[in-house]
């Protein structure tokens, strides 16, 4: 089970880009082997916020239905995770608070593998980030 991160979706439906053509060659074996993707709903609400913050609404549905095609189940979080993503940033330097939470989320899941160019992951013990 791969977590697949909000700048999937966003380099695949964007403009032509290096990034594009490098997640497009790791997602095709994957999704040839079946592999299963999950998201949380935070992956979601980092679309919103970056489309909306740049002035492109336009760009919030092609993003959806992208990471909609590929994720077979949206996770949620609660209070576990949230206190899960404080205590990960106390104890893990160069991790963002979302990306901590994307990684208790993971964590609570069993999920130790996230399909991901943001390298603050790279920091987390415990998680393989696919790139």
């Amino acid at each position: 089970m791969i977590f697949v991160d909000s700048n999937v979706p966003m380099y695949l439906v964007g403009a032509r880009h290096p990034n594009k053509e490098r997640l497009s060659a790791l997602l095709d074996p994957l999704i040839r082997e079946r592999t299963r993707f999950v998201t949380d709903v935070e992956v979601y609400q980092e679309i919103l916020h970056r489309y909306t913050a740049i002035g492109r609404p336009d760009a919030i549905d092609p993003a959806f239905d992208c990471l909609d095609s590929i994720a077979d189940e949206v996770l949620t979080y609660g209070m576990v995770q949230i206190r899960a993503a404080r205590e990960l940033l106390a104890s893990v330097q160069g991790l963002s608070a979302r990306d901590a939470l994307h990684v208790a989320v993971m964590q609570s899941s069993g999920i130790s593998r996230i399909l991901s160019l943001d390298r603050g992951f790279d920091s987390c013990p415990g998680i393989e980030r696919l790139s």
